[in-house]
């Protein structure tokens, strides 16, 4: 789960990390309400920023920087409302529900910071880096020798010898690294105690007053244990996330919506990544990642189905099940289910094998729905793929 800049700040205040004054505003009003309060505790410089949950903001046009209150509530007017077009939002955009008003900084130098879960080593990862504002892909991309990492066992936990580790490497020295090993010490905790996924900082900025403040935040969590942060939950913004699959959360599938043209239902990640690649092989593109899991029930496969179907893009459905956990006669009477109360009027491909296989099957074939049946996955890619008029010239390039 991803949560806004003002939010990812707000949390990382209560750990020890120097963030700017700041307020969110929803409204312009709100925002001039805001910055009247920015000049009361004596801020001269105001910072107008978009909160969507992408970055490039700044390119885009996402972030303004003005003097005047009056200035303040143009900026909001104009930004609030507006489709926000960034290298990762796609050419659709995000548009700007929410802005975050916040005291302006003076600027001295920029740096990168950031900590991600190492899950094979069961560490965290702190990386850093003097190139700070840039994409830190860019970064590795043209100038790798200037990311330097550290590797924190969570076993043994953070220690001053790591922090002190990146903090020489970015040549901070005096009073300036003991805010370094401060602030790496707070963001340790954080990721920690909230079940993080990744914090990243960027820009880390020192300013021309030598404090180390964070001017800019990302924050993500680790979604399967959000049941453990209520409060944490609560930060979620659906208006961010694709109907689909807020819908899909619900019921506890596992879906990423996509651009192909051919739906899929499938039990487990690996053979959902198996199932969307040889689509691909055969010529036509997966409209989703969908996993049902091991332990689904006949309505949450009936509730995967209709999300499935609400893809206005999907031209036919690809089920490819390999029961184990889950039961085949469990997904046939879901897909019936499902079929029947949405009227399906597409093309139906399933592949079943596993635990009850001959009963799903019989199940099928005793219903009253058109179904193509497949014998085993690129059976049922090249029957999907043909059902909505594509060719397979790729594989035939592909065998020869």
């Amino acid at each position: 789960m991803n949560i806004h800049e003002y939010q990812a700040k707000k949390l990382l205040a209560k750990y020890g990390a120097v963030v700017p004054e700041g307020y969110a505003a929803f409204t312009p009003g709100e925002a001039v309400e805001a910055a009247q309060t920015l000049k009361n505790n004596g801020s001269k410089v105001f910072v107008v920023k978009a909160q969507i949950h992408a970055g490039g903001r700044g390119k885009a046009g996402g972030v303004k920087i003005v003097k005047t209150i009056e200035d303040v509530a143009k900026e909001s007017e104009e930004m609030l409302g507006k489709i926000l077009v960034t290298h990762q939002t796609g050419p659709e955009g995000k548009e700007v529900k929410r802005l975050y008003i916040e005291s302006g900084s003076n600027i001295d130098k920029e740096y990168y910071l950031s900590a991600v879960l190492d899950r094979v080593n069961k560490a965290v990862v702190f990386m850093a880096s003097t190139e700070g504002g840039m994409e830190i892909e860019e970064v590795a991309e043209t100038n790798p020798e200037k990311i330097i990492t550290t590797i924190v066992p969570v076993e043994i936990g953070i220690s001053g010898f790591h922090a002190r580790k990146l903090g020489f490497a970015l040549g901070l020295k005096g009073d300036l690294l003991k805010q370094f090993v401060k602030l790496v010490a707070s963001i340790y905790k954080a990721f920690i105690d909230t079940d993080a996924s990744q914090i990243e900082i960027n820009p880390l900025v020192i300013t021309k007053e030598e404090q180390l403040i964070v001017l800019d935040a990302k924050y993500n969590f680790d979604d399967n244990a959000l049941y453990r942060h209520p409060n944490i939950k609560e930060l979620r913004d659906v208006e961010e996330e694709d109907a689909l699959e807020v819908e899909a959360s619900k019921h506890e599938l596992n879906y990423v919506k996509m651009d192909g043209e051919i739906g899929c239902m499938v039990n487990g990640a690996g053979l959902a990544m198996a199932t969307m690649d040889i689509i691909k092989l055969y010529g036509s593109s997966p409209a989703n990642f969908l996993d049902v899991g091991g332990g689904a029930t006949k309505e949450r496969v009936t509730e995967a189905f209709k999300i499935i179907l609400s893809d206005k893009n999907v031209k036919a459905i690809l089920v490819n099940i390999f029961g184990g956990i889950m039961r085949c006669d469990i997904i046939a009477e879901g897909i019936i289910a499902a079929a029947k109360e949405v009227n399906l009027d597409i093309p139906l491909i399933v592949r079943l094998e596993g635990t009850n296989v001959d009963l799903g099957k019989k199940i099928l074939a005793e219903s009253d729905l058109t179904i193509v049946s497949a014998n085993d996955l690129g059976d049922a890619a090249e029957k999907a793929v043909n059902a909505i008029g594509g060719a397979n010239s790729k594989v035939a390039s592909a065998t020869n």
